[in-house]
């Protein structure tokens, strides 16, 4: 498998903001994946693979709640806080915020990981050399 095409969009933000860019990426030309984030973290940047928060469903009602919702967003009872408990897969949630989001999409080996990555960096680099040469002229 190939990563056919890397697309970054960046963010104009503040310049305390950590999310620096979307990236689309497409393997083989025939499957993308949308939503990869730019982050600038402690060590640096990185890559983020798309995601989405996490939901538990109301005792009362069965509708599926953001993860730490107070109240029930449909009949409004009190939701009891997360303690841990068996996630979907069938593992132990840890209580520290960890699960508030979960992926929809990421590599399985460390080596897929790192060519995402530096793919992806490679783009991020290029957007902001050239936004940085279109905003001088």
């Amino acid at each position: 498998m190939e990563i056919t095409d890397v697309r970054v969009f960046l963010r104009e933000s503040s310049a305390d903001s950590k999310l620096k860019a979307y990236a689309t990426i497409t393997f083989d030309h025939a499957f993308v994946v949308r939503n990869v984030k730019v982050i600038e973290g402690t060590k640096g940047l990185f890559v983020a693979m798309p995601s989405e928060r996490a939901k538990e469903a109301c005792p009362k009602c069965g509708h599926r709640n953001a993860v730490r919702s107070r109240f029930c967003n449909q009949c409004g009872s009190p939701l009891s806080p997360t303690a841990p408990k068996s996630s979907e897969q069938g593992g132990q949630v840890p209580p520290d915020g960890q699960t508030e989001h979960r992926d929809i999409a990421h590599p399985i080996t460390v080596e897929c990981r790192e060519v995402i990555q530096r793919k992806v960096l490679e783009a991020y680099e290029a957007a902001r050399t050239q936004g940085s040469t279109q905003a001088q002229q």
